[in-house]
């Protein structure tokens, strides 16, 4: 197997986990997990435990302020300075500052980049685990610079992709090691880059 193949399957197994080993804690009436949205306050859930309630809503903060409006002096406030972030496209990096980098490129063809609703949000009984989707929007209108140095010219086409993000936190709250998912292919047909 390849690296990437172990790293999907254990991935996939995290996954199983989470969805099939975490308790019921947390449902609401109907087992209903209640999805966010920017500008709405984080919803209450009966016998979710304290924990999770705050790593979900530190993750909601993480997204729709710190992320969408690029507060990176609060990034610190969800993420360990040390901490390990596993990219879509099969990178790792470690450390705040690197994270902080490589966050910043997307602002840089898309200044509109944003995430503004969570609509599946939950996590393990003991809160060391969350699992949160969302989706990830923007516009390609400034030059996309690629690592090589050369230019893509903007396309003015906008993107709407779904994304994931496993996090796994401390006894602080914060992440110390964090999985993002999205279709790297999805999102370049949609900016007029791929097919």
């Amino acid at each position: 197997m390849t690296k990437i193949r172990v790293y999907n399957f254990a991935l996939s197994g995290i996954l199983a986990a989470l969805v099939f080993g975490t308790a019921q804690v947390g449902a609401a009436e109907n087992d209903k997990w209640p999805s966010t949205k920017v500008g709405n306050s984080t919803p209450k859930v009966p016998g979710m435990p304290t924990v999770l309630a705050k790593n979900l809503a530190n993750f909601d903060d993480l997204d729709f302020r710190v992320y969408t409006n690029q507060q990176w002096q609060d990034l610190h406030k969800s993420h360990t300075k040390d901490v390990i972030v596993h990219w879509p496209d099969g990178h790792t990096t470690q450390g705040i500052e690197k994270h902080i980098e490589d966050l910043k490129y997307m602002w840089t063809f898309a200044p509109d980049n944003r995430i503004t609703e969570h609509p599946v949000r939950f996590g393990t009984q003991d809160g060391q685990w969350t699992a949160v989707t969302g989706w990830l929007e923007g516009t390609f209108t400034k030059p996309m610079v690629l690592p090589d140095g050369k230019t893509i010219e903007p396309t003015g086409k906008a993107y709407r992709i779904p994304m994931a993000t496993l996090g796994h936190w401390n006894k602080d709250g914060i992440m110390f090691e964090e999985y993002l998912f999205w279709d790297n292919g999805e999102f370049m047909k949609q900016i007029g880059l791929g097919n």
